[in-house]
């Protein structure tokens, strides 16, 4: 049997391919601001701003469905992908480092939001339902896999390479040019093993114009609902406390204790962060998937609201205990992402339950880009809010968030009655 015949030599590479991206972007990048001397007014600002493509991107999935086959536009999307990654690699030492990076991420979202949906379409068409079920599991594995190398590993290089090259622009660009050469080699094994289903047609019989024409149509249906601005409030307001409090935990764990931070290198925040907290993420979300198994989502969505409370609690401790112990500082990280991986699986889940009928696709696609808007708009503010009130201030401001967050989860709950 062929590799191409093989899903366990696809599937996993495949959803890595599909982390990665996600995790340099929305991760990897506001540590690389931070060290390249943004404020976290500016950092926040901009690395929110490139969550857009994952915010709107049902508005092209059915381009992806059209035009071409699926296979080919992973292949090629990985291939550029690697470029704008290089693009990053030869501008960071320039004068205008800032707006060429920010342009080069942007497009690197855009090229992964379309990846996301041509890999999730290859994976239906080129298994059947016993192996899709059967490696469900596998595809988030490696998926979480990616992310945790994109806030460990990647993290802690480098912090290495900081102090062997003694420049920081240096540094983090010869990052960029390890990350291009990797998905270079990660298009050529895809472009040698990725299968070539026969419902993965290059062109679809039907027509774009039909293809808009059902999307509008559950478009209007998603919004029409009766319930609809509970499921709005829920969808922009979950997330309220924790769209802000992920895009200062880095910059916190790595400012002086001058700036009200913590002073840690960035090889320790690769450890701390990138390693124990994602590890805490693995594990909340894996809690969470068993309690709602047992229990259902009516159960424990308002005992998941409380856990965002406690993320927001230990940071909030953390802020305040004077010159906390390394040991402090991992606990309280991984309480925090605890937290989060176990709150973020009433989120999945709601956006699921409300997923269902003739175009449950669809709203599907439209309630997570609206869950994306809400975790964006908020991390923009963040760090104006942290420059204007301190750490401390910033902290104890998102565990008052959390009312709201219980609020909406109070209203979504009645759904289920």
């Amino acid at each position: 049997m062929s590799l191409r015949n093989r899903p366990w030599a696809w599937v996993p590479t495949l959803y890595f391919a599909e982390g990665l991206p996600y995790a340099i972007v929305m991760t990897l990048t506001v540590v690389m601001y931070k060290k390249m001397g943004l404020t976290n007014a500016q950092l926040a600002f901009y690395t929110s701003l490139l969550s857009l493509p994952w915010v709107v991107k049902p508005l092209w999935s059915p381009i992806v469905d059209i035009f071409s086959s699926k296979r080919r536009w992973i292949i090629v999307m990985e291939l550029l992908i690697s470029i704008a990654l290089g693009a990053v690699a030869l501008t960071l030492p320039g004068p205008s480092w800032l707006a060429a990076t920010v342009a080069s991420f942007l497009v690197t979202a855009f090229l992964s939001a379309t990846h996301d949906i041509s890999a999730d379409g290859f994976y239906m068409l080129a298994l059947d339902e016993w192996e899709q079920s059967v490696f469900v599991g596998i595809r988030t594995t490696f998926y979480r896999a990616a992310m945790l190398l994109g806030q460990g590993p990647l993290l802690i290089l480098a912090g290495s390479l900081e102090i062997s090259c003694g420049d920081i622009p240096k540094a983090w660009a010869l990052l960029f040019e390890i990350l291009a050469a990797g998905f270079a080699l990660i298009t050529i094994y895809h472009a040698v093993t990725l299968p070539r289903p026969k419902t993965d047609t290059l062109r679809r019989a039907t027509t774009l114009r039909d293809v808009w024409r059902e999307f509008a149509a559950s478009f209007v249906s998603f919004f029409r609902r009766s319930e609809i601005w509970v499921i709005l409030l829920f969808l922009l307001l979950y997330k309220l406390p924790e769209a802000q409090l992920q895009k200062l935990i880095s910059p916190f764990l790595l400012d002086s204790p001058d700036a009200g931070g913590l002073g840690l290198s960035t090889s320790q925040v690769g450890y701390c962060y990138g390693i124990l907290g994602v590890g805490g993420i693995i594990a909340g979300g894996v809690i969470g998937g068993i309690a709602i198994a047992r229990g259902g989502l009516r159960r424990w969505l308002i005992p998941m609201a409380w856990t965002l409370a406690a993320s927001c609690a230990a940071m909030t401790l953390l802020a305040l205990i004077p010159e906390p112990s390394m040991l402090t500082i991992n606990v309280c990280v991984v309480v925090e992402q605890l937290g989060y991986g176990f709150s973020t699986t009433a989120y999945v889940m709601y956006c699921i339950h409300i997923s269902k009928g003739e175009f449950a696709t669809s709203h599907y696609a439209i309630a997570t880009g609206v869950m994306s808007l809400g975790m964006m708009l908020p991390g923009m503010a963040a760090g104006s809010i942290e420059e204007a009130i301190g750490y401390g201030g910033f902290f104890l401001w998102t565990l008052g968030c959390c009312t709201v967050t219980l609020f909406v989860s109070y209203l979504a709950k009645k759904q289920f009655v």
